[in-house]
């Protein structure tokens, strides 16, 4: 690694950063490596999300790269600067949340109000619920499970061979099998 000037002090994330801004590659792991738990905390504590605290972290890491450039020892440690942009970032995305909540609240509460039940669409829809539930009756205690797995359950090829301890080519020909005696029982050709 090139040397480069040591921040202020001991300061091991403020290196790496300086590190980077000089373009050594590798002292982004080290920075990754000195500073994700701290930065993926920070941004869990604010968004109190898992899923969107590792994207935050994520990006966090790739804005790292791009700014270090900025980062000026005489005016912090390189963690301040690193969770600076961290809680700022977690705190853009928790009202960027908030708002697509508020938006889509809004706009469900205007469907809902708009669309009112139609009484002879709940009743055609009752009516072929039936013929679905008759036709899956007429199939084989095999056929069955594989398609009330895969369909109902929404499970893959591989979940249901899993689940019902079968190879993949046999859930494959059940499931094929079920869905052509199931067209046939409720009036389709077989074609698309």
């Amino acid at each position: 690694m090139e040397a480069v000037d040591e921040p202020r002090g001991s300061d091991p994330v403020g290196h790496a950063l300086l590190a980077c801004a000089a373009g050594e590659q590798s002292a982004m792991a080290t920075l990754y490596d000195l500073t994700a738990a701290k930065v993926y905390g920070l941004a869990l504590r604010v968004l109190r999300n898992p899923a969107l605290a590792e994207e935050v972290a994520q990006e966090i890491f790739v804005e790292a790269w791009q700014r270090c450039a900025g980062y000026a020892p005489d005016r912090g440690s390189g963690l301040a600067w690193l969770l600076t942009i961290t809680h700022r970032r977690a705190v853009d995305r928790v009202r960027s949340v908030q708002a697509s909540t508020v938006r889509d609240s809004a706009y469900g509460l205007e469907d809902a109000a708009a669309g009112q039940p139609d009484v002879a669409e709940q009743a055609v829809a009752s009516v072929e619920a039936g013929r679905v539930r008759k036709a899956l009756h007429g199939l084989s205690h095999l056929q069955r499970q594989a398609v009330e797995l895969a369909f109902l359950d929404g499970l893959t090829h591989a979940e249901v061979a899993d689940e019902l301890r079968v190879p993949l080519g046999t859930v494959k020909s059940r499931i094929r099998d079920g869905v052509t005696r199931l067209k046939a029982a409720l009036g389709g050709d077989g074609h698309d």
